[in-house]
């Protein structure tokens, strides 16, 4: 039997028969029957840029478009709804998250179907439908165990998506059969489903692209827009998309990518922690590039204050938002001291932020919406500033791949791991988003966490350790697994310790750290293993 050109593989979850009727199967297998093939090609430039800056290559501005840098242009003007976006909150999609955030008292919401969601198929439709009621302001929830009921308040934030990036896959939706792009899927449902209803609304469907390496990237984003808008007859324009600037790559390209959007581009962002991950893996080859411990690696490294403030320069010259970076911290409810230095740490953040000029920023728990709004509304009185021009700062390449100085420290390495460990057991249960000693922690920073340890298991790295300096060695680093996996165990309790996934997140993460080549994204990985568990 010939099998049929849409196939779902796996079970449509409970009450979501809605999110996946023909109608937006039809739409989303037109995306990716369109656009499958570009996406594949960019992809495969990706692989080729890394094998060059391998082999010795750096990275540069690109000569081919000076022209357009230097030329006069600006985007689209912003919608009135995303004229002031001092304080944005990002999460995943499950339904209690959507309500808190959207009433945190923040100017807009991040609903995350990437760093922050694991793609099980159930969080992925189900997200879809939480998605749908929250355009419709329909969406509530009943909490069993509190016996506490969340419903919208009557004044929300905008509401943003991002999809997941260009090169993860989704296994339930064959196409042809072949698997889709999951970010096709993601980004087809939602706009197959709320685009017009958004518009009635005074809104419009709005968008954060993560993870561009490069403007025919955004290029290819920008065709799935027009082709998207012209098969439901909506204005060409009408959809908005802000660009994580999180590889290294996409931080010598900011003008390039913005032209490439600029009837549908509103901003770029500041991803910090995919930005460190991304310095790791394009220097990946070279042992002069080590980085020092992830908790030096702060905004304060000159190739961060580089990177941050061009993307001010950039954005302002060209009538767009630039917003600042993530703030991990949660609160510590349970250490007074504790919490004043983590909440001192933000303050100063985000003082340094609106200060550079930043239009403004992110932050992962509600509880720091009123900090971070204090700070923007006190230094930033206009919705924006994005007629304040940074003219009287320059970069250079040189200066975006500054290397960071700091200690490397075996302490250092046992935080990564005991990050990793639970990060990475968390994901294959389907949880996205984790908080681990007192950080808000998604993928981006697992990336970090196990790509540094394979970046000093793989260069031999020198550590400084309690017995002294060494470099170290696979031995090393597996009784240093072995401990701190044991240690994970203690501190979880043995419920939590039998009814998880331990032992696969372990392997797992032994086998990213001591491959020979460092691996392009944990969650390609492990999502094989995702995926056999929830098909």
């Amino acid at each position: 039997m010939t099998k049929p050109l849409i196939e779902l593989v796996g079970v449509v979850p409970e009450g979501c028969e809605s999110v996946l009727s023909q109608e937006a199967l039809d739409f989303v297998a037109k995306l990716v029957r369109a656009f499958r093939g570009p996406r594949d090609a960019l992809l495969a430039r990706r692989v080729e840029r890394q094998a060059r800056v391998d082999a010795g290559d750096k990275l540069d501005f690109l000569p081919e478009t000076a022209d357009l840098r230097a030329r006069d242009w600006r985007v689209a003007p912003i919608p009135r709804d995303l004229l002031d976006r001092r304080v944005e909150i990002t999460g995943p999609v499950d339904r209690k998250m959507i309500i808190n955030a959207l009433n945190s008292g923040a100017n807009v919401f991040m609903a995350d179907l990437e760093d922050a969601t694991a793609p099980t198929w159930s969080n992925v439709i189900s997200g879809q439908k939480n998605l749908m009621a929250a355009v419709r302001r329909e969406i509530d929830f009943d909490d069993v165990v509190s016996g506490k009921r969340y419903a919208l308040k009557d004044k929300t934030a905008t509401l943003l998506v991002r999809p997941r990036g260009l090169h993860l896959p989704e296994r339930h939706l064959l196409i042809d059969g072949e698997v889709s792009p999951g970010s096709f899927v993601d980004f087809g449902l939602y706009f197959f489903h709320n685009a017009k209803e958004l518009v009635a609304r005074g809104s419009g469907p709005y968008f954060y692209l993560p993870k561009l390496e490069h403007h025919e990237e955004a290029r290819l984003w920008n065709d799935v827009f027009v082709f998207a808008q012209n098969e439901l007859s909506i204005p060409v324009g009408t959809i908005r998309a802000t660009v994580l600037v999180e590889t290294l790559w996409a931080s010598f390209q900011m003008d390039e990518i913005l032209h490439a959007l600029r009837d549908h581009a509103s901003g770029l962002n500041c991803g910090r922690w995919d930005y460190i991950f991304s310095f790791i893996k394009v220097h990946r080859a070279h042992a002069d590039r080590i980085l020092p411990d992830r908790s030096v690696v702060t905004m304060e490294q000159p190739f961060m204050r580089a990177y941050t403030q061009l993307v001010v320069k950039t954005c302002h010259r060209r009538g767009a938002h630039a917003m600042g970076g993530m703030a991990a911290q949660i609160p510590i409810k349970r250490d007074a001291e504790a919490n004043d230095a983590a909440l001192a740490k933000v303050r100063a953040d985000k003082m340094r932020e609106v200060r550079d000029g930043h239009d403004g920023t992110w932050v992962a728990h509600p509880g720091l919406v009123p900090i971070a709004k204090e700070v923007f509304d006190a230094h930033m009185p206009a919705q924006n500033q994005i007629d304040r021009s940074r003219d009287d700062f320059s970069t250079t390449a040189a200066e975006l791949v500054k290397q960071p100085e700091g200690p490397r420290t075996e302490a250092g390495l046992r935080h990564n791991l005991r990050v990793g460990l639970q990060y990475v057991e968390a994901w294959l249960r389907g949880i996205g988003c984790v908080p681990l000693y007192d950080l808000m922690e998604d993928a981006a920073t697992a990336e970090i966490s196990r790509s540094q340890a394979w970046q000093w298991l793989h260069h031999g790295a020198t550590l400084e350790g309690p017995s002294g300096t060494y470099a170290l060695d696979a031995t090393r680093f597996g009784e240093i697994l072995d401990e701190e996996s044991t240690a994970v165990l203690a501190e979880v309790g043995e419920v939590r310790a039998k009814s998880g996934r331990f032992t696969e997140a372990k392997t797992l993460l032994h086998e990213l750290v001591t491959a020979p080549t460092l691996e392009t994204f944990l969650t390609l990985p492990a999502y094989q293993r995702l995926a056999d568990s929830s098909a």
